[in-house]
């Protein structure tokens, strides 16, 4: 579905970026789309087509049906429906459709993915929700959204990543813009995949958001926001907005930096790969434990000069409270009073005229309240801690001895 010149004849539908909708959750998102008699269907990377088959079997017959997929191999499309061997995201069908409905492939777009140059170029310039570590399903929903009349209606399963990642906020802000949309949030829907995933419903020409839980459940509405611009899109979890009312974001006080990338701490010429005088290992999230850190492990199997930290990162210097970034929708923190070098986690530094209580600040995080809050707000939509999550994250206010 996305690199033509580089893959083979033979390559798989994951390699594409592929992955089977279950024939449940094909019924449940036709069971939300909706197009006029006569109207033109599409489906985006529709393989053998199960969403028009299924729509048409709900629906009935009296609509145009359009399939569009860029494996020649794959497309196998019944003869009541066009098919279209393209790259989607570079088509130009030249008129605009009713109903928009599918899965669309999910693989990195953005900064790391391996693109020919000419093909990064022509998305850059088709894409105006493109940002950072980008992804593909993100781009198809920006070409589905221009793709769709006044009225019309969009329907795809995408993985929950986009309601919190900061290289969606262009892409919500963009849907916030364009329409209305409702989201439905299924938890783990892809049988053996880790990936959580969500229903967008969405209606050009509208405005607001609606947000549900259907994990496992008939949707159950949990969120209504007529105004909805394209913030964070969060559970309203009570406890945890209480949490927020009553605290102080952790952004306000503290500095965040994110530890020096494998890369660069290999690139550097005073890191060594084996141990010597002076030198202490560099640490991973591996030597993030709750409330303390293992100092001795050398899991990174590279060290650095201690008195030369501040070259790899200059707040390597300072003791600082230590935060981890991927631990599997938990928080764990710990203070590190050896000012250690890092290859990893977030690492916060209090601001001018700040004085916080460490230890009290350390329990707090790994503590039940944090955890409620973290889950409560988030759930499990993407199984690592992101910077902006930690800059609205609430201390106590009887932690903060002096503030800004």
């Amino acid at each position: 579905m996305l690199f033509p010149p580089s893959l083979p004849p033979t390559a798989s539908g994951r390699s594409l970026g592929r992955v089977e909708t279950p024939p449940g959750l094909v019924r449940f998102m036709v069971g939300l789309a909706e197009a006029p008699k006569g109207g033109r269907v599409l489906e985006p990377a529709c393989a053998d087509g199960p969403f028009l088959r299924a729509f048409r079997e709900a629906h009935g017959t009296g609509y145009r049906f359009v399939g569009v997929e860029i494996d020649p191999n794959a497309l196998d499309l019944p003869p009541w429906a066009e098919g279209v061997v393209a790259d989607f995201l570079l088509w130009e069908p030249g008129e605009a459709f009713d109903l928009i409905l599918g899965n669309p492939p999910y693989g990195a777009l953005g900064a790391g993915a391996r693109l020919p140059a000419p093909l990064r170029a022509a998305y850059r310039r088709r894409f105006s929700t493109w940002r950072g570590r980008y992804n593909l399903y993100g781009a198809f929903l920006e070409k589905g959204v221009r793709l769709l009349r006044e009225g019309g209606t969009l329907c795809f399963v995408v993985p929950a990543g986009w309601m919190v990642l900061e290289e969606f906020a262009f892409l919500r802000a963009f849907l916030a813009r364009e329409g209305a949309l409702e989201v439905y949030y299924l938890g783990r829907a892809f049988p053996g995949l880790k990936v959580r995933a969500t229903v967008l419903r969405f209606r050009k020409g509208g405005r607001g958001l609606w947000l549900y839980d259907a994990e496992g459940k008939p949707p159950e509405p949990l969120l209504e926001d007529p105004l909805w611009q394209g913030k964070m899109v969060r559970f309203p979890h009570p406890e945890a907005l209480a949490l927020e009312r009553e605290g102080l974001p952790m952004g306000r006080l503290f500095r965040l930096h994110f530890a020096a990338r494998s890369p660069e701490v290999r690139a550097h010429p005073l890191t060594q790969k084996a141990p010597g005088p002076g030198l202490v290992p560099v640490l991973t999230g591996r030597n993030l434990l709750p409330g303390r850190i293992d100092y001795e492990t050398p899991y990174s199997g590279l060290y650095f000069p201690q008195a030369e930290v501040h070259r790899l990162k200059p707040f390597y210097a300072f003791p600082r409270l230590v935060v981890g970034h991927t631990r599997h929708y938990r928080v764990v923190a710990a203070w590190d009073g050896r000012a250690y070098p890092w290859r990893e986690e977030f690492h916060l530094l209090p601001k001018e005229g700040v004085r916080v209580d460490w230890e009290g600040v350390v329990a707090y995080l790994n503590g039940p309240l944090a955890q409620a809050y973290y889950r409560g707000l988030y759930r499990e939509v993407v199984p690592h801690l992101t910077r902006a999550m930690l800059e609205r994250f609430p201390l106590p206010k009887d932690l903060v001895l002096t503030g800004p």
